[in-house]
């Protein structure tokens, strides 16, 4: 698949190219750095980037 062919999306809440974007690409879940769309994607499984979602919902990540 093509960086081209790639429908990337990011938070509604962002107002720069300062966040990451992320795309469903087949069965993975693709994500990047806005500043940089032509550097490193990361690709994460579907199952991986729930466990993400819900531990960010949940307050996993949160600084104490």
């Amino acid at each position: 698949m093509s960086r081209l062919s790639i429908e990337w999306r990011r938070s509604r809440r962002c107002d720069s190219n300062t966040c990451v974007e992320v795309a469903s690409v087949g069965g993975a879940i693709a994500m990047r750095d806005g500043k940089e769309p032509e550097g490193n994607i990361l690709i994460f499984s579907r199952a991986d980037w729930t466990a993400f979602v819900t531990g960010v919902r949940a307050g996993e990540f949160d600084a104490r």
